[in-house]
């Protein structure tokens, strides 16, 4: 395990790395003056201007300049934002808990409906529920996410009115930004209607969260069934068919166990696709999170905005790949014992 330990720490070294460098390389390719889209300030008097040159080393190498930038990321000095003169880290801490909260939402679904689904289909392997699903999967899978978000409105928001349209939380609910996450923010407040909050909130989340979840659901579909497939094909499930174990019995105690530990290898590389799809689902249902936030800054040219949340997204994502394969590791022995390999 400490082999395995040290491989990913060393991957995440070298993958922080290479972001931080290309970061770095942000600021001479971006419009303008370097310092300025290094640290976010537009118009800095002479005073500011030498600090500022001080800080990040501009009469130095562009090595030292790197070592420089490195040296504040590390701070957590991120610059400040263009457009709203508010430091990056601030903005940050403010819309990123909400991406995290929409896509471990949208990966929840993903995960309860797309799996069973994947082991129905591979139970019923060419019968026409396989094929029902495999159908269902594919259209998923090819259905664009704003097009999937546009009709959900059109249905459950305008024809029905079932389901909000756009934001986190009514108005009517004042609750105090203290974590970021809204879930924990309502259950920290003082709000004597903390349940209906947590009932709005929840009305709000379905439909950005069921659209975010469409495209891994999909995946997780295809995976779950390949992996379901090749478990039941496996030497130790005919041995124990040939023990007399009923197929049911097969496979709750043999197949589901062992096919998931594969879905769960999977599961931080889907995460990333996830992502990407969220940053666009902020926009089309205004959720302030800190896709919508970073699409907004890359309209507003705001380069240490783009820069600071490209490597907080970034970050993020490798977060939760490297928290997947440990859990990985953890559930195939054989994964952490290996010497060599990713």
């Amino acid at each position: 395990m400490l082999n395995f330990t040290l491989r990913r720490l060393n991957l995440l070294f070298f993958t922080l790395l290479m972001l931080t460098i290309v970061s770095f390389s942000l600021s001479y390719l971006f419009p303008g003056e370097v310092i300025t889209n290094l640290s976010g300030q537009k118009t800095p008097n002479a005073e500011q201007l030498q600090q500022l040159n001080e800080l990040y080393q501009m009469d130095s190498s562009i090595i030292h300049q790197y070592f420089a930038y490195l040296g504040q990321l590390f701070n957590g000095n991120f610059g400040i934002s263009m457009s709203s003169q508010v430091p990056v880290s601030t903005e940050l801490l403010t819309y990123l808990p909400s991406t995290i909260e929409l896509c471990i939402s949208a990966l929840f679904i993903a995960m309860i409906i797309g799996i069973p689904l994947g082991f129905v289909a591979a139970i019923w392997h060419n019968k026409p529920a396989d094929k029902v699903i495999l159908a269902f999967a594919m259209i998923g899978y090819s259905i664009p996410a704003f097009w999937l978000a546009l009709i959900l409105i059109l249905i459950f928001s305008i024809t029905l009115s079932w389901l909000p349209s756009s934001g986190q939380l009514n108005l009517l609910f004042e609750i105090e930004h203290v974590t970021g996450f809204k879930f924990i923010d309502i259950l920290l407040s003082d709000n004597v209607n903390k349940m209906s909050a947590i009932n709005d909130a929840i009305r709000h989340i379905i439909l950005p969260a069921m659209t975010v979840a469409v495209a891994p659901m999909t995946l997780f579909i295809r995976l779950a069934r390949t992996s379901m497939l090749d478990v039941l094909d496996s030497n130790y499930i005919k041995a124990a068919k040939a023990k007399g174990l009923s197929q049911a019995a097969i496979i709750y105690h043999h197949g589901i166990r062992n096919s998931l530990v594969t879905i769960v290898r999977q599961m931080g590389l889907y995460f990333a696709n996830l992502v990407t799809i969220a940053m666009i689902v902020e926009v089309i249902f205004d959720w302030q999170g800190a896709g919508s936030w970073l699409i907004d800054s890359i309209f507003q040219r705001d380069y240490t905005a783009i820069q600071g949340g490209l490597i907080a997204l970034a970050i993020f994502t490798f977060v939760i790949n490297i928290f997947a394969d440990f859990i990985y590791a953890a559930l195939n022995p054989l994964e952490r014992n290996r010497k060599h390999g990713a």
